[in-house]
Parts: C-alpha cells; structure tokens; sequence
C-alpha cells in the first residue's frame, strides 16, 4: 500500500510516539505488534493507530498485528531528515541546559549545534557538547551553519524579539518554551510550549478526580 505525507502536527508529534514506544519493544526482541497494545500505551484509540499505520503504507493482520521494525523504519523514513538536522538554542539558563543535556545523549536526527546567551559567562564555551555564543553573534552563526530550527528558552520579555531575530537569519520552525505566545510569518512553524499552563491544566483535572 503506498505511503502518505502526514501533514497535521498531532500526526507526526503521535508518529514520534510511537517510536518511542517501538524501540523497547524491538530492545526486547518482540517482533509484532497489535494496534491495540500499542494504542493503549500511547493513550489513543486502536482506531488511531491503524489510520496512522495506513498512512505509512500498513495494513497490518488482525492475525499477527504489525512488524515492529518495519513500522520503525517507515516512521523514520517519514518524519527524519535524511541526515542530522542542526538545530539553534537561545537561552541557556536552567531549562536551556535541561534540552542541551536531553539532546546530548545522541540517538536523534536532531543536534543542538549552537546556543546562544546574553550572559558572557555562559559564552565562548562548549557546553555539554555545543558551542555557546554571544547573542549578537546569532544571525551570522545561523546563517553560516544554514540551520532552520530554532528553540527559544528565554524569558517572556525577550522571546518577541528572539524570535524575530530567528526569522530573520533563515529559521523555519520554532519551538517555544517562553511562557508567551510569538508571532511568526505564516512561512514559519511554531509550537508554543507554555509549561505553566499545561501544569495548571494537569491540575486542574487532578482536582476533579480526587476522591
């Protein structure tokens, strides 16, 4: 069956997902898979994994499910870049580390190859890997190293203008932990992650179920 282009962010965003729940599985040299196993553990309906399965091309057996390192292959032949795709950091405080660490340990097609800081103390260094550089050296080092994703982890008074600078030195996609929305042209992608208020949203619904 021939493979489509996903092309809604929840489709690729539950692709990776489903990766990351392949991976252990194939790890323990369990070869299939049925969409209802996987759909329980990636918190959606059986229904779900098989349009996200048909999209890549599989039909699957009610018999014998899916081959778990086929699907792998597809997913990666889907939503990966064909080689690394380098990626720029603005901020390096506490949450700026955080990702640096994350994306250190390898395994992804993703490499954080430049960060960026106000700071000079956080500047002129290699930091878990990636080199750190001064702000006002963001547009040229973008530009040189063609790179095209963007993540900001400043704070909400510089994010704008963060983002702005991004644009403006060839970035196309953008992803937010600034606690405040940011405007992009329509050319540019951007998922705006406020933590606050996905953790007032988890509480929330805590409240309603406590017994």
């Amino acid at each position: 069956m021939p493979r489509s282009t996903p092309s809604s962010p929840r489709a690729i965003a539950r692709l990776s997902l489903y990766r990351r729940l392949l991976l252990p599985r194939l790890a323990e040299g369990l070869d299939r898979v049925y969409s209802h196993e996987l759909a329980r553990a990636a918190g959606v309906s059986a229904a779900q994994v098989r349009r996200d399965m048909m999209e890549l091309g599989h039909l699957g057996s009610p018999k014998s499910g899916y081959e778990v390192r086929r699907l792998l292959e597809d997913i990666a032949g889907c939503i990966d870049a064909p080689a690394i795709q380098q990626v720029a950091l603005a901020g390096i405080g506490n949450l700026g580390r955080a990702i640096l660490a994350y994306f250190s340990r390898g395994g992804s097609r993703l490499k954080i190859v430049a960060a960026f800081d106000i700071e000079p103390q956080k500047t002129d260094r290699v930091l878990l890997g990636c080199r750190c550089y001064r702000v006002d050296q963001l547009e040229d080092v973008i530009r040189s190293d063609r790179i095209t994703v963007g993540i900001i982890a400043v704070p909400a008074e510089a994010a704008q203008d963060t983002a702005n600078r991004f644009v403006a030195a060839g970035i196309t996609g953008i992803l937010n932990f600034a606690p405040l929305p940011i405007k992009v042209p329509p050319s540019v992608f951007v998922d705006n992650v406020d933590i606050a208020v996905r953790l007032e949203t988890v509480a929330y619904f805590a409240r309603q179920r406590k017994v």
